[in-house]
């Protein structure tokens, strides 16, 4: 009777509404958060919380596993796409994890499927891996998320086991999005894309990524270019596009066998960091090496090879300082047995020094797009610079105050499905952030933000903020909207017919 009474889209509706209400309340709890709301009012008439059990929500979760969470979530997104007509010029991709409780066992069987697949037929697998929440000692699942520069609109996601390697799978990601989402965006990354095998896979996509420093090439056009220094007449131009602290240069690469422009760009203020960081670290290692020096110096070795062996383990633990042999002298202990102790003395590592100053505020931006698609020097910069899309996405997936602490649920499919759901919210939380600043600016009026200062890019979680003590109350049959102000009004107004009927 009850999977009568409301439907599963009205659930899903139900859990989006409680992931944008920014509370920390896990699935048991769920029909709680409903008590004090308008939920026929929300939801429909005749609903009721405690129809929002946790069976039931655990039932829709499952469903939703069932028809494909991808196949939704894609879509949702091209109906966004056209609806708002979202510009995806550049698209960013980037990965995080959520680590999570309990033991999450997998049959061995199940653990040998082919990690290569992008689309799996089986649930992901809970595991350690590199923890990006530096909770190394938890198991965890990843996620893979594609947003436009265009308002940070989740595009694409994806869930991955916890031990996945973006090197090995950030490639695929970009090939399976470009099969569902068929517009010629141009896809922006981290290091992690890059490589010989990646760039092969996505060879006939459009791309922009950071070159990792470990590559040879990398280090030696670091090392030896000199970037150029600015005209007069292009730091007017920088300025007002915020690249008054930097410079770069460009050269023409064959990495993968792909033709590209690696642009090495300085910037000042890294720059800057990095050589205090230097100092720093070149501090630290001269008061360990001297500890070191005492040691080594103070020591009754039994024979000469035992000496270097523990020098040479000495060294391993520094960077930018050696200790160096003078001389090994042959002595006796007071038990009149033959011993060696080493005379040494500390030297600075020049080289290591010099090229991690040469090395201080660069990095190498590469890009396929060259001759006809050629990208202006500055455009592949600001493009890269709001790789930040995706990480504003993770900070509100795991803000403590979201619903990331529902992850109670036993099943891998069940994690898989939360993801999900969270990324829907970060869709539509999205979404109405850049449509009501879109209104803002159109029509030249800001609003007040948390400290009363006036802006035209507000944060819809303010906005939210702004709404609470709003009351739906019927008097005598009649039904009314309380603490309605002027100033709620006008934000109202700025926002689409669908969200004004809540109010009346």
């Amino acid at each position: 009777m009850l999977e009568k009474k409301i439907s599963a889209g009205t659930v899903v509706k139900s859990i989006l509404i409680n992931g944008l209400g920014f509370v920390s309340r896990p699935l048991y709890l769920f029909s709680q958060f409903f008590q004090d709301k308008a939920i026929e009012k929300l939801l429909g008439e005749r609903i009721k919380p405690d129809y929002l059990n946790d069976d039931k929500i655990g039932r829709v979760m499952d469903e939703l596993y069932k028809y494909g969470l991808n196949d939704i979530f894609i879509e949702v997104v091209l109906e966004v796409i056209k609806k708002f007509k979202i510009d995806l010029k550049y698209s960013h991709l980037d990965s995080t994890s959520f680590h999570l409780d309990g033991e999450y066992k997998r049959e061995e069987d199940k653990e040998k499927q082919e990690e290569e697949k992008i689309i799996k037929e089986r649930p992901i697998c809970i595991k350690k891996g590199y923890s990006r929440d530096h909770r190394p000692d938890l198991k965890q699942c990843v996620l893979d998320l594609i947003t436009s520069q265009d308002g940070d609109i989740p595009l694409f996601v994806r869930a991955g086991d916890g031990n996945e390697s973006d090197k090995a799978v950030f490639g695929k990601v970009l090939v399976e999005f470009k099969k569902q989402i068929k517009f010629d965006s141009i896809m922006v990354c981290d290091s992690a894309l890059y490589g010989q095998e990646n760039l092969q896979i996505i060879q006939h996509l459009k791309w922009i990524t950071r070159v990792p420093m470990t590559i040879k090439k990398a280090k030696e056009l670091v090392q030896n270019i000199e970037v150029e220094e600015v005209k007069d007449e292009d730091k007017e131009k920088r300025s007002d596009l915020n690249l008054e602290s930097y410079t770069w240069k460009e050269e023409i690469v064959t990495y993968g066998g792909i033709k590209q422009t690696w642009l090495i760009v300085l910037s000042e203020k890294r720059q800057k960091s990095d050589l205090e960081k230097l100092e720093k670290q070149l501090s630290q290692e001269e008061k360990k090496s001297q500890k070191f020096l005492k040691e080594i110096q103070s020591e009754e070795f039994e024979h000469p090879q035992a000496a270097r062996y523990k020098l040479k383990a000495i060294n391993k633990k520094l960077r930018l300082l050696e200790i160096k042999e003078v001389e090994l002298i042959e002595t006796y202990s007071k038990k009149k047995e033959k011993i060696y102790k080493m005379i040494s003395l500390i030297i600075k590592k020049d080289e290591e020094i010099s090229r991690k100053t040469k090395e201080a505020g660069k990095f190498i931006l590469a890009t396929n797009l060259v001759e006809e698609n050629k990208l202006e020097a500055s455009e592949i910069l600001i493009t890269y610079k709001n790789q930040q899309s995706t990480e504003r996405g993770f900070r509100f997936l795991k803000d403590p105050l979201f619903f990331t602490d529902s992850f109670f649920v036993e099943k891998p499919e069940r994690i898989e499905t939360m993801l999900f759901l969270m990324s829907l919210c970060l869709l539509i939380y999205n979404l109405g952030q850049r449509e009501l600043r879109n209104c803002l600016k159109r029509v030249k009026k800001g609003i007040n933000n948390q400290v009363g200062k006036v802006t035209l890019r507000p944060t819809l979680r303010w906005i939210l903020q702004c709404f609470q003590g709003i009351h739906y109350v019927i008097l005598n049959g009649v039904k009314q909207i309380v603490n309605l102000t002027e100033e709620r009004r006008f934000i109202l107004s700025l926002l689409p017919a669908s969200c004004q009927r809540y109010y009346l």
